[in-house]
């Protein structure tokens, strides 16, 4: 694939976001993501698109300013009154981050609806978040719950009741904007969104960014789980993603005996608008753990370790 060559770009296709560096102070950062509907409310699906796609400008350390929204619609088979809830979720979003919508693009979709939105963001050239550079003893802090992939799947099966389905969409809902804004004030220059690779595929991509022989070690017991997520992962209610997720990263994630399959799956679970994983020196754990929950991020958790003798792999004990 060849490309332009610029010494202004200083991230891209390995990072969450693309960034493109202005002046010294100042770089635009952009991305873009949509997708199928994975809720039954088309204002709560809007919502939940809108966070997702905001969740790269935040995992690069970036304040979102503007958007555009991404739409195909089914004219044909769907009333015009769900896209119309869609696109209320969704900008109703961009005004909690204070992001101003400014346009965007749509057209006929023969088969289902998508929505999602295109991303303009600034940020300081110079206090990027980026996903390598792990540092042995880093701990790494997990900011939401685990286990959406598996309970949307549980909610298509008509198997999912309301108070767990309500939880998890406000989850989903719930923007990183908080998370990000306290990983800069900590000084974390490590960082990453759990999206549709799951929390294995994702941090083996931070592990495979980092120059150093790294690895991380991981303990079970540790990963935050949404409600009823080991009671359907026991059903084998696997959506496809978290199977072609484990076929292609399982080598380089190696299980102790003690841990179950059940939980094995968690770490190969695709997530959407997932939390970010900050990574940042044990002396700072504390203070980070403190500051989150005093802004209601109570999800989050220490769910590993950077150590030396792994070598770019990851151990679950």
């Amino acid at each position: 694939m060849s490309t332009i060559i610029d010494p202004n770009i200083l991230s891209g296709i390995e990072d969450d976001a693309a960034v493109y560096k202005l002046r010294e102070d100042l770089a635009i950062v952009v991305s873009v993501d949509y997708f199928t509907p994975i809720v039954k409310e088309a204002y709560v699906y809007g919502q939940i698109a809108a966070a997702n796609a905001l969740s790269d400008v935040y995992a690069m350390g970036g304040t979102p300013i503007a958007a555009l929204n991404i739409v195909c619609f089914p004219a044909s088979s769907m009333d015009i009154s769900m896209l119309g809830e869609v696109l209320r979720g969704g900008a109703d979003k961009l005004k909690e981050a204070d992001v101003a919508l400014v346009g965007g693009h749509s057209l006929i979709d023969p088969k289902e609806i998508k929505y999602g939105l295109s991303v303009l963001g600034i940020i300081d050239p110079r206090r990027i978040l980026t996903k390598g550079h792990l540092e042995v003893g880093n701990k790494l802090i997990l900011t939401k719950a685990l286990g959406c992939g598996i309970i949307n799947n549980a909610l298509k099966a008509g198997l999912l009741d309301e108070e767990t389905q309500a939880e998890v969409a406000e989850s989903m809902a719930t923007l990183n904007k908080k998370a990000s804004e306290i990983a800069l004030e900590l000084g974390v220059k490590v960082c990453t969104d759990i999206t549709g690779f799951g929390v294995a595929g994702h941090l083996l991509e931070m592990i495979e960014q980092t120059e150093q022989d790294v690895g991380i070690e991981m303990d079970a017991s540790s990963f935050p789980l949404f409600p009823r997520v080991e009671e359907f992962t026991r059903m084998g209610l696997i959506p496809p993603g978290d199977q072609r997720n484990r076929k292609f990263r399982e080598e380089l994630v190696h299980f102790s005996q003690d841990v179950p399959d059940w939980k094995q799956w968690i770490l190969f679970d695709a997530q959407t608008s997932g939390g970010l994983v900050l990574a940042l020196p044990p002396n700072k754990v504390e203070e980070a753990l403190k500051k989150l929950y005093a802004q209601g991020i109570n999800k989050a958790t220490v769910i590993g370790t950077v150590v030396k003798e792994l070598k770019r792999k990851i151990v679950v004990r």
